[in-house]
């Protein structure tokens, strides 16, 4: 048993040294446009095409669009789709588009009816891509807030930097202490799914996406088979950053403090649900993968801590620097996500619900035979492309 406390720790602590060292020495490497450097002038930018797919997004289109349209981007359309609505997303686009703000840069497309074997996001964007005409096209969501320069700072790092898809990380507003130790959470661990500083070497199988600012160049975006290769991907964001990467495009990923920001989720739960839909996707649907990453959190993130309270003698000692490296990742994470490290905490209640999380997105995918999303259930036969 002794020998068991000696081999868990040395492992538990050299995959938390792992992570320090990719916090530390990786992701200084982000490039953050927010500087100086970026700050292009307009004559300069090629045209640009925003696409803002929305369901039920009354609550936030308005803000979304407006600061959309508000933006010192000389050459921009927007194009909002109203997804099958059923409050009044669709009059709150089209009561902007009349505004002297759009100034004709706003089109308004309503869906009224899915196609078979489509998610309704991923056909909203496909068919909004199908009318942009800019040599770049942003996807976007409808709860979105951009600062007036945002999409003038990334474009010309774009193009400097001679990329085809650039993801920039959008700002979490979080209100509530739950937000915070959730997504810090996710945050300062990010390195265990992808590390995004090296999604721009071709040989690393890292790659990259984000729903709020997935940024490609449309003659990309056409020749990985638009989102129509994608139709059924409900982690859609992710699944064009991997085809960008399987195509070996040029794919990079930056920051930018308070360029584009989101409220994503009210609370501890509210991310819990908003991740409901996701994880089991993530694990291509397989019950046994699911299984097998619940399994890793609970190691990864409970055995540091418990190692520490019951490994007899010096054999606590791996298990204490493991924790020693978990908190130090927290600390040093502050300065890119503007969470205090006091939620190192935390991390413990943080990975039991995010356990918590891939457990009930894997009974509940089961259970209903599917993912129900927005009010529409797509079955798991054809999910899982049978």
């Amino acid at each position: 048993m002794l020998l068991f406390f000696w081999i868990t720790g040395v492992f538990l602590a050299a995959v938390w040294l792992w992570q320090l060292g990719n916090v530390l020495f990786g992701m200084p490497g982000i490039v953050d446009v927010s500087l100086p450097a970026w700050d292009a002038t307009a004559a300069e930018l090629p045209r640009l095409s925003v696409v803002v797919p929305a369901r039920n997004e009354a609550e936030h289109i308005r803000a979304c669009l407006t600061s959309l349209l508000s933006l010192d981007y000389p050459s921009i359309e927007v194009i909002a789709v109203n997804d099958r609505s059923t409050d009044a997303t669709g009059s709150i686009m089209g009561e902007i588009a009349s505004t002297p703000l759009a100034d004709g840069k706003l089109h308004v497309i309503h869906v009224s009816e899915l196609p078979e074997r489509w998610l309704g996001k991923t056909h909203a964007m496909w068919k909004a891509a199908s009318q942009a005409t800019g040599d770049w096209i942003l996807f976007t969501d409808g709860d979105i807030h951009f600062r007036t320069d945002a999409l003038r700072r990334v474009i010309a790092y774009a193009e400097k930097d001679r990329a085809d898809h650039v993801v920039l990380y959008p700002t979490m507003i979080m209100e509530s202490p739950g937000e915070r130790m959730m997504l810090s959470y996710f945050l300062n661990n990010i390195a265990f799914i992808h590390r995004p500083w090296k999604v721009s070497d071709p040989n690393a199988r890292d790659f990259v996406g984000a729903g709020a600012f997935n940024l490609i160049r449309r003659s990309t975006y056409e020749a990985i088979g638009t989102y129509e290769a994608m139709r059924l991907a409900i982690v859609d964001d992710l699944a064009l950053g991997k085809a960008v990467k399987d195509h070996r495009f040029a794919q990079r990923a930056v920051r930018g403090p308070g360029l584009a920001s989101l409220h994503w989720a009210r609370g501890a739960m509210g991310v819990v649900n908003n991740l409901t839909k996701n994880f089991f996707a993530l694990m291509r649907y397989q019950w046994m993968i699911s299984l097998a990453a619940v399994l890793g959190a609970a190691f990864v993130g409970l055995a540091p801590l418990l190692g520490l309270i019951f490994a007899p003698g010096m054999a606590k000692l791996g298990f204490a620097i493991a924790l020693l490296a978990n908190a130090l990742v927290y600390i040093r994470m502050e300065y890119f996500t503007r969470v205090s490290p006091i939620y190192f905490f935390t991390h413990p209640v943080a990975t039991i619900l995010v356990m918590y999380t891939m457990l009930r997105s894997t009974f509940v995918t089961l259970w209903h035979g599917g993912v129900i999303w927005r009010g529409t259930k797509y079955s798991l036969q054809e999910l899982r492309g049978k």
